[in-house]
């Protein structure tokens, strides 16, 4: 028998994920994942493409099986009852899910006839998210002459309409026109408002910032580091100076500035770049001490290139957890991944 209380212990959370592991051959896709999303949070996976998300997100979708580990949505075990739980998710996968032949109208009939939608709540619920979505241009249009940001309406509108209380969301801002992403933000912001929860993937640090409660950073299929936004750049600091010493230098000469600056006036910490020219990032306690360090670097007879202040964001928060930048680490992965049936695959 199901547990439905949401006062239970068992699914105080809307979603669990404990101790996932998947691998694909010799490829560790998600390793040893655990995560509590609670209840009216929107939560966002962020990390570059090929760090895990994607896999993560198709098992809690029931899309896909885990080698190991379990996942509890709602209170219920997505791999013993697959059913159950697809009634209570909506989800839109990073990879194209409509098929160009169809309109718009027979797609969002398709999906009611699959939650098994009543006829008459089945019509309402069509009415509503093409009201919803502004899509009553284009509904009655096959799907193959949709752009990109209509296509991503339409797939947001069939997980929008067995009206589910959980949303697990591909990259929902890849691809998006600026009407189009403003318009499904707007949605998503309201469904959380309405006690909702989401769980969202992405690469992008704008749409983090602006929409999610809670992060978890991902790398090669592992949580780095969790919190709110706010809590996450706290942690770090408030400002930071960035110097290269020279426009490319090597590890020696930056590990040489990070010794003196820590030896000779305390600098704590410093964070080593090596997939910008080992830059380094100093991490300050108080802007006033940017002169003393430069003086220092100076003093020490030591080169410099370029420095420069801003806030912490979530860039260093991810470089402080993984070594590397969000982008360094996106540009990583385009060297393994086969772009060309990636392309394919989304204009299908």
């Amino acid at each position: 028998m199901l547990e439905e209380n949401h006062e239970s212990p068992r699914n105080r959370y809307a979603i669990q994920i404990n101790h996932l592991r998947k691998a694909y051959k010799n490829i560790e896709a998600i390793n040893g994942l655990s995560l509590k999303v609670p209840h009216g949070c929107f939560f966002a996976l962020l990390g570059p493409n090929g760090s895990g998300k994607t896999s993560t997100l198709r098992i809690l979708a029931t899309l896909a099986a885990a080698d190991s580990g379990s996942v509890i949505i709602d209170g219920i075990d997505a791999h013993k009852n697959p059913r159950e739980v697809r009634k209570r998710i909506g989800y839109v996968g990073q990879e194209a899910s409509i098929d160009k032949i169809l309109t718009g109208e027979e797609h969002l009939r398709f999906t009611a006839d699959l939650h098994h939608l009543p006829r008459n709540q089945g019509k309402e619920r069509i009415e509503a998210v093409i009201e919803q979505l502004d899509l009553r241009e284009w509904i009655k249009r096959r799907a193959g002459t949709y752009s990109g940001g209509i296509r991503r309406r339409l797939e947001l509108a069939c997980a929008l309409l067995h009206n589910p209380e959980i949303f697990i969301m591909d990259e929902p801002g890849v691809g998006l026109d600026p009407e189009s992403r403003h318009l499904i933000w707007n949605i998503l912001k309201g469904c959380v408002n309405q006690g909702k929860t989401i769980l969202m993937s992405t690469h992008q640090l704008d749409e983090t910032e602006s929409l999610a409660d809670q992060i978890a950073i991902v790398d090669k299929g592992r949580i780095l580091a969790e919190g709110s936004p706010s809590e996450l750049k706290e942690k770090i600091g408030k400002e930071k100076l960035t110097i290269r010493t020279k426009e490319f230098c090597t590890s020696e000469e930056a590990e040489a500035v990070s010794t003196i600056l820590k030896s000779k006036i305390g600098v704590e910490e410093i964070i080593i770049n090596p997939c910008q020219g080992y830059a380094l990032t100093v991490i300050l306690n108080q802007l006033e001490k940017t002169p003393e360090i430069i003086d220092t670097i100076h003093y020490a007879g030591l080169p410099l290139f370029s420095y420069s202040n801003s806030k912490i964001s979530l860039d260093d928060v991810y470089l402080r957890s993984t070594g590397r930048t969000l982008i360094d680490a996106e540009l990583a992965t385009v060297g393994t991944r086969d772009l060309r049936k990636e392309r394919k695959q989304a204009m299908r």
